[in-house]
């Protein structure tokens, strides 16, 4: 879909050639990045505001739109914005030049995956697949975990049975599996910002639906230990409802067609390959958040990958962005974490210049399973010092390629000295972006600094201040009441 621009009529200070110019300059510019923008009507009345005392006519292939010749004059000072010096001749723009910010595609339906996606469904099937594994006297692998992601129950069993050359048939594994499965499904926990995007669509009217690779039963027995989630999808369409699962696009088709809406229109956000697969052989956009650590690389497909939930950007696909950022930050409902300080990996003073407290793995094991890798920040105690505000990074740290995820406290003070053995507390009330690499430590460094300076600042407003009175900070509560 291209833009199409045709004056009409001109009238003022301007000579009709410059216009002309000026609009087979613009045209060019958005027909480059493909802007499919213009596809709405509301889109293409605001365009109308580019132009005043010219007479146009916009046309998408869609949509056309005219707008005559107005009575006034163009003003001799426009006032409100001019072209850049790029453009032919100055004109008066009163719409923002972001929206010269192409967007790839705009949709305008969204479908969504299941497990990994919107549940933290991984975490349930790999502590059912140590005990079953034990039993046969081996042990798991989370190296091969990519071969289960994303695939039916009986894809999943089969790789299973086959990778660790098991005793017994599938059938005789998924009879043993299926039930240790169902009884944990009211255990699994939404996964970091999953409530917030469906709370999100459905606040602006956007349709959006289910798509797994799971059976429709167990989706709805999953879903249906979350509050207001059956209620939201427009439809739910799971993996035994369609004849071929992911990577065949079956059940995104199904989706699109019982939301009588075209594929080309839908967004479709998903964890695993085979999904991502799917979702491109639909012919529909597709955003990954991979939920494997360190595999984005399998979501390469995708018109784009980002580290979790919490990153997503709708306005991208055109559809209505979050409205909950707040001084680069995005407040969070708190979690805990505590122990005693231990010693790390020594790099935080050594090498960042930067010093940070750590905390024992055993402490952190079950928040480093429910909250995505990312930097974060709130207030932290040490027992016999006082509170601090604090910024922390939760992951594998890409510069230094960690092969195990870790948390790593900075609390925004100065010490005289060392603390190793005191009791921590943290209070962790916000995001503020993904875990990332660097080309250099210089501008880790620097990003780092700039994490605290967000940090220190975001502290101060009343809507994450208070949490420097948080109980959990104050009194003497057991630690291992949070994690």
């Amino acid at each position: 879909m291209f833009l199409r621009l045709k004056p009409l009529r001109f009238e003022g200070v301007i000579e009709p050639r410059a216009v002309e110019d000026w609009l087979r300059w613009l045209e060019k510019t958005f027909n480059k990045f493909r802007c499919c923008c213009f596809s709405s009507r509301p889109f293409l009345r605001r365009f109308f505001t580019l132009f005043d005392g010219v007479g146009l006519e916009v046309t998408t292939g869609a949509h056309s739109l005219r707008r005559p010749l107005e009575e006034r004059p163009l003003p001799e000072n426009p006032g409100i914005g001019e072209a850049t010096t790029s453009m032919p001749i100055p004109i008066p723009v009163s719409l923002e030049m972001s929206t010269l910010n192409p967007l790839k595609r705009v949709v305008s339906h969204v479908i969504l995956d299941l497990d990994g996606t919107l549940l933290n469904t991984d975490g349930i099937v790999v502590e059912v697949l140590k005990i079953v594994l034990a039993q046969y006297g081996k042990k798991w692998d989370g190296k091969k975990a990519h071969r289960i992601v994303g695939k039916t129950p009986l894809e999943a069993a089969s790789a299973v049975v086959e990778d660790y050359e098991l005793p017994c048939t599938i059938a005789e594994f998924m009879s043993t599996t299926t039930p240790m499965f169902s009884n944990q499904w009211c255990n699994i926990k939404a996964l970091p910002g999953a409530n917030r995007l469906i709370r999100h669509l459905k606040s602006k009217g956007v349709p959006f639906g289910l798509a797994s690779n799971s059976p429709r039963p167990n989706i709805e027995a999953k879903i249906s230990y979350h509050h207001g989630w059956a209620d939201s999808f427009c439809t739910i369409v799971g993996g035994n409802e369609v004849k071929n699962g992911k990577p065949s696009p079956d059940v995104f088709l199904e989706a699109a067609r019982r939301m009588k809406v075209d594929p080309l229109n839908c967004l479709v956000i998903e964890d695993s390959s085979p999904g991502v697969m799917a979702g491109k052989a639909a012919g529909m956009v597709v955003v990954a958040a991979p939920s494997l650590p360190k595999h984005a690389g399998l979501c390469n497909s995708a018109d784009e990958v980002i580290n979790s939930l919490l990153d997503l950007h709708p306005e991208k696909w055109g559809l209505p962005p979050f409205d909950d950022w707040i001084e680069d930050t995005l407040p969070m409902e708190p979690w805990y974490i505590g122990g005693p300080v231990v010693k790390g990996f020594g790099r935080g003073s050594k090498v960042l210049g930067i010093p940070t407290a750590n905390l024992p793995p055993e402490n952190i094991s079950g928040l480093l399973s429910e909250h995505t890798s990312g930097v974060y920040f709130g207030w932290a105690r040490l027992s016999t010092r006082g509170i601090y505000k604090m910024v922390m990074s939760i992951g594998w740290n890409p510069y230094f390629n960690n092969t195990e995820k870790t948390v790593e406290p900075w609390l925004l003070h100065e010490f005289d000295d060392d603390f190793y053995g005191e009791e921590l507390r943290l209070v962790v009330v916000g995001y503020i972006r993904p875990e990332a690499n660097f080309p250099s430590l210089e501008s880790l460094i620097q990003r780092i600094h700039q994490d605290g300076r967000i940090a220190e600042k975001a502290l101060e407003l009343p809507i994450y201040a208070g949490y420097k009175d948080d109980p959990y900070l104050k009194n003497s509560l057991q630690l291992n009441n949070y994690y």
